[in-house]
Formats: C-alpha cells, structure tokens, sequence
C-alpha cells in the first residue's frame, strides 16, 4: 500500500496579456509559465506550479523552499490585491479561487 501525503497550499496567480499570448505567474513561488489564450495560460500555470511542488517533496526540500518563501503554517484567509486569485492545483475544473490541493504518492 503506498503512503499518501496530501498539501493544501493557497498560492496567488496573476494573469497577464501580454503581445503574443498571456503570462501567468506565482510570485511568492517565482513559478511563471505561458499560453496562446488566458485559460490556457491558467492551465499551464496549475501544471508548473504542480510540478514545482512534487519536485520539491521529492528532492526534500519542499519545506526549505516554503519556508525561503516566507510562508508558515496559519490558519487565518489572506487578502490578495485586485489583480491576482487563488487557484487549485491539479483540478482544472474550478474557477480561478482555492486550495492547491496535491497528492504525492511515496
């Protein structure tokens, strides 16, 4: 039976256009990716930041880079500026407000 280790993490993305597609990009994470059209943009973005995450857990340094990050465990909602929203990572499905909920398998 494979252990399972479940994150939530609420990351801020903005989305931009810019002159040949549009740019999402996490700052607090410095993860950026592209696309053609805004939702593909947002797609990709979930993808890279997905991947960023599992990279980190699998090299052991997620909790380095989280806390490099300034991030730390809390349980109260943070307020965003106008330009950017919360996404869930992997469910592409929802609108751009959420967790990032992933699953690693180990």
């Amino acid at each position: 039976m494979a252990n399972k280790v479940e994150i939530k993490i609420k990351l801020p993305v903005s989305t931009k256009k810019k002159a040949k597609g549009f740019i999402s990009y996490c700052s607090v994470l410095d993860v950026y990716s592209q696309g053609s059209t805004e939702k593909e943009a947002k797609k990709n973005i979930m993808e890279a930041l997905k991947l960023f995450l599992i990279s980190c857990f699998e090299r052991g340094t997620l909790d380095a880079v989280l806390k490099e990050c300034g991030f730390k465990a809390v349980r109260k909602t943070m307020k965003l500026p106008d330009d950017q929203r919360f996404v869930t990572v992997p469910d592409l499905t929802q609108p751009m407000t959420g967790l990032l909920s992933l699953t690693v398998q180990q």
